[in-house]
């Protein structure tokens, strides 16, 4: 009966490490993906940042046009 006691906690532990491994497995891969996402993010708002810049400036030289 120990001996089966015994075995039944070992293929409980078993499962538990296994599970705990697959898990932190799967929570890396997410994290790739998702630094990937934000990395091409990056890029778009660097684009968005030269845009408003570009606005911002615009908006300068036409301000001055017109003195309140």
């Amino acid at each position: 009966m120990e001996q089966a006691a015994w075995t039944a906690i070992g293929l409980l532990a078993a499962s538990v490490f296994g599970s705990i491994f697959y898990l932190g497995a799967r929570i890396d891969a997410l994290g790739a993906r998702l630094h990937g996402r934000i990395d091409a993010l990056t890029g778009r708002i660097d684009a968005l940042s030269g845009r408003i810049d570009s606005l911002g400036s615009r908006l300068d030289a036409h301000l001055e046009r017109h003195p309140s």
